[in-house]
């Protein structure tokens, strides 16, 4: 999962591009970059780190131009080294630079067609460097000095009709203006909006809605599944579908865990959309146990907090908070390394023993992923005094591994892979677990936006909408499970002490 940001106006961008880089850190601890442009020259800095760490003064002072990209990143299918930070560029032809969010699922196909057909060698083993080259490959059949609108729908249409996947994209072209485009499926977001300046209008197209808010610009609307938009050096808006059968099948754990609560993704309110959730968790505890002795309901910060405030107000039971968390370590989720994770979660949390001692208390959590966390806090809350632990997940049990853009692990690193409930249950070392159901999923989402019919479920039930077959997940496997990604981090620790040496 990643954080995209692209900024055109009529003033410097750099340092917007920081301040929307840091509001999606959240979405990728990993590297992170911004490229600007003058209308003539690129500036490009990136590097792995957090935003905070990555830019000082000197790097936004040589950060120069009115438009600009920016990417935050954690690696999913590639590796870790800085190499892959983006955004990319290729300078051919006009001189693209591109951030991307997702995953493509014919990467490997896409890399040797490049190389036999169109003549173009791969760096790296991100899949953003093959989408840049084929959106680069398909703007290159026209002839014209500039670029217009025509030209940059044909190659996205062109992109759509050979990559596979989720992509949600926004590359600038470095005389001629910004693009932002979306898979046929929508399966990552995007959105894009506008403010007024002393000189004209100035747009923006980020992530999450949360980007534009913090700086002053009014969210207009997603970008469509399959819809591009072109903002060119005039601040003229151009859009179009260029997909053949466009469809929402927007990624539900956006909603889930990704986004910030205060974002609005495909028009629905996240902060709403988790209220729900833990409402309909609320039911089904009433309905399958209407007896309950629950005494506390705990969030385990900071994901769960809505859903669980919402789920404490419809049992009738106290909201309390019970983990204190330590904001400078990263979102344990998204670290690479099993290891890592594990060491992370009791530097990250810390209980508050009052609030556990004697008493039956139901956590809440956003989900339940390797188990790891979840069996190191259910841990935590006993040395702490808990009479009882209880367990509630926002979400179905994840089953299979996502190949979108979101690093779940091999199938068999999944708690809940093979496991039912009751198992899962006695693996975290709880009394009792709660799933949310999918059904009530879908509809604490889709209720605040009849357009959003068919959702990304696929690590939940397995079903993929692009269709991948057993091969793809055999080498899927070989490539996220844990023991490969230990594997791939000593190797790169070892280059990084030759070249130090």
């Amino acid at each position: 999962m990643c954080g995209i940001i692209g900024i055109i106006g009529h003033e410097p961008v750099n340092q917007a591009l920081y301040d929307g880089l840091t509001v999606l850190q959240h979405r990728g601890q990993d590297a992170a970059g911004i490229v600007t442009s003058d209308g003539r020259k690129l500036y490009l800095r990136r590097e792995n780190g957090l935003v905070k760490d990555v830019f000082h003064d000197r790097h936004m002072q040589m950060l120069q131009g009115n438009m600009g990209v920016g990417h935050v990143r954690y690696p999913t299918a590639g590796s870790s080294s800085s190499a892959e930070a983006q955004p990319f560029y290729v300078n051919s032809p006009y001189g693209i630079s591109l951030a991307h969010n997702g995953n493509l699922t014919n990467a490997h196909v896409l890399k040797k067609e490049l190389y036999r057909q169109d003549r173009r060698q791969i760096n790296t083993d991100s899949d953003s460097e093959i989408l840049l080259n084929i959106f680069a490959q398909e703007l290159s059949r026209q002839n014209a000095l500039h670029v217009t609108a025509e030209d940059i729908f044909a190659a996205v249409s062109g992109v759509h009709r050979r990559c596979k996947g989720a992509y949600a994209v926004i590359a600038m072209l470095t005389r001629d203006g910004v693009v932002g485009f979306r898979d046929p499926n929508g399966i990552r977001p995007l959105v894009y909006g506008v403010r007024e300046s002393a000189k004209g209008k100035e747009y923006m197209f980020a992530s999450e809605s949360v980007a534009l808010d913090v700086q002053g610009y009014r969210l207009v609307r997603d970008v469509e599944p399959g819809e591009a938009i072109f903002i060119n050096l005039n601040g003229q808006v151009f859009s179009r579908q260029c997909a053949d059968n466009p469809k929402y099948a927007t990624c539900i754990f956006e909603y889930v865990y990704f986004a910030r609560p205060d974002s609005i993704i495909d028009n629905v309110f996240v902060h709403k959309a988790r209220m729900r959730m833990g409402r309909k968790m609320a039911e089904r505890v009433m309905r399958e146990w209407p007896d309950h002795d629950i005494d506390v309901v705990i969030p385990i910060p900071d994901t769960s907090r809505t859903s669980s405030l919402e789920m404490a107000y419809t049992l009738g039971v106290p909201y309390r908070e019970g983990f204190i968390k330590n904001r400078y370590i990263g979102r344990t989720f998204i670290m690479p390394g099993q290891a890592k994770r594990q060491k992370s979660v009791r530097q990250k949390l810390n209980p508050l023993a009052l609030e556990f001692k004697g008493k039956n208390v139901m956590l809440v959590d956003d989900s339940i992923v390797r188990g790891t966390t979840s069996g190191e806090i259910v841990q935590m809350a006993r040395d702490a005094g808990a009479n009882k632990v209880y367990f509630a997940s926002a979400s179905p049990a994840i089953k299979f591994p996502n190949i979108y853009g979101i690093d779940m692990p091999a199938a068999k690193e999944l708690i809940a892979h093979d496991r039912t409930e009751e198992e899962v249950a006695a693996a975290i070392g709880v009394d009792r677990l709660f799933y949310l159901s999918l059904e009530d999923l879908v509809q604490a989402v889709s209720k605040g936006n009849p357009r959003l019919k068919d959702f990304d479920c696929s690590v939940f039930t397995g079903n993929y909408v692009t269709g991948e077959n057993g091969d793809y997940f055999t080498e899927l496997e070989a490539l996220r499970n844990d023991a490969q990604k230990t594997k791939r981090e000593n190797d790169m620790a070892a280059i990084d002490i030759c070249d130090s040496a």
